[in-house]
């Protein structure tokens, strides 16, 4: 037996600590970037925080629906609504980070009253929405994937100028690889999904790359706030 088949085999523990893992990963996340944001009023920060709140409620919602499903009369509907509310939430995460990078050249200085609910993430809930009604109807992933892979693009490409035109180098350079990352995981995804039909070592292959990428932006988070406390 193989390593692959010992963790599928048990995937429900597995499962259980990858999002135990990511939720706490996101959690100080949230909390640090949130210090960070209330001592510079970095609008940037405050959408940053924002992805990590909309991905630490996309892995614990899938995993508590996804739990719900074993106690239910109708398991398929349940399993429709728990995917439904994990593809929102990640694709809100992604519009965010994005965002995060952008903001500059939609808000003034000062930024707006709320990051979480104001016109243009409106139309972001919308397209959301949009997106997980269209994989729901055609029984696919491929326009989540679509539009990630689009999102992540633009973003490894804006991130990897402004570690061109940044004097702070660290941070910036860390943050260009980690969204590159990102990218290299919606690409592998999408690969495992529609050419290797969710093979186990594919699908593992992706949880631990998710689980790197998150490490990496915690390692990154503590860093920058480590430094602006002294």
């Amino acid at each position: 037996m193989n390593f692959f088949d010992v963790v599928w085999q048990n995937k429900e523990v597995f499962k259980l600590l990858f999002t135990g893992a990511v939720g706490l990963i996101c959690f100080f996340i949230v909390l640090r970037t949130n210090r960070l944001f209330k001592l510079s009023s970095h609008q940037g920060i405050r959408y940053f925080r924002n992805a990590f709140f909309f991905y630490g409620l996309a892995f614990i919602m899938r995993y508590v629906l996804g739990q719900s499903h074993f106690i239910s009369d109708t398991p398929t509907m349940y399993s429709s609504i728990t995917t439904g509310v994990f593809e929102f939430f990640l694709i809100m995460a992604g519009f965010s980070l994005l965002y995060s990078l952008l903001w500059k050249k939609f808000e003034p200085e000062g930024g707006i009253h709320s990051s979480l609910f104001n016109l243009r993430f409106l139309i972001f809930y919308l397209l959301a929405l949009t997106i997980v009604l269209l994989d729901y109807i055609w029984a696919t992933y491929n326009f989540m994937f679509s539009i990630q892979i689009i999102l992540f693009v633009f973003a490894t490409a804006i991130s990897y100028s402004n570690y061109q035109k940044s004097r702070n180098k660290v941070f910036l350079k860390l943050y260009f690889l980690v969204i590159l990352l990102n990218l290299i995981a919606w690409i592998t995804n999408f690969l495992v999904a529609t050419l290797f039909e969710w093979h186990i070592g594919g699908v593992i292959g992706i949880y631990i790359i998710n689980m790197v990428i998150f490490i990496l932006f915690l390692y990154g988070v503590m860093n920058v706030t480590k430094k602006s406390k002294l």
